[in-house]
Order: C-alpha cells, then sequence, then structure tokens
C-alpha cells in the first residue's frame, strides 16, 4: 500500500511541473514577437471566420523539445 501511495505521489509531482511549464510557457508565449507568424504558419481570416494553425510554429516547437530530450537522455 505504502509503495502504490508513493508512485501515485510521483505521478502528481510530475502533472504538477507539466501544468506549471505549461503555464509560463503560455504567460511568456505573447511576448514573444516572432510565435505563430513564422512562414508557413497558416492564418485564414473572412468575414466573421479566422483559422489559424501554426504550422512551423509547432514544428521548431517539436525540434527543440526533441533537442532537449536527447540532451537530457544522454547524461
Amino acid at each position: 500500500m505504502v509503495m502504490e501511495l508513493n508512485a501515485i505521489g510521483k505521478i502528481l509531482i510530475l502533472f504538477g511541473s507539466i501544468l506549471l511549464l505549461a503555464g509560463g510557457l503560455l504567460m511568456v508565449g505573447g511576448k514573444i514577437p516572432w510565435l505563430g507568424k513564422l512562414p508557413g504558419d497558416i492564418f485564414i481570416q473572412k468575414n466573421n471566420f479566422t483559422f489559424f494553425f501554426p504550422i512551423m510554429t509547432c514544428v521548431i516547437i517539436s525540434l527543440a523539445l526533441s533537442l532537449v530530450y536527447i540532451l537530457l537522455r544522454r547524461r
């Protein structure tokens, strides 16, 4: 029973850390001027319809996170 509570505690700490990081990124994300305005990001605006899909921004973020993961995994 103690082992199960220990595992649940670690999972809760992990999810809390992920939420904290995501919240911090959302707060800082609006202050980065190029984020979401790269060539390749799709932005369509018509009368009362707006569609936005930041393809290149997602690719760059994915590459950066992959690089961080690879560097942390080697140690």
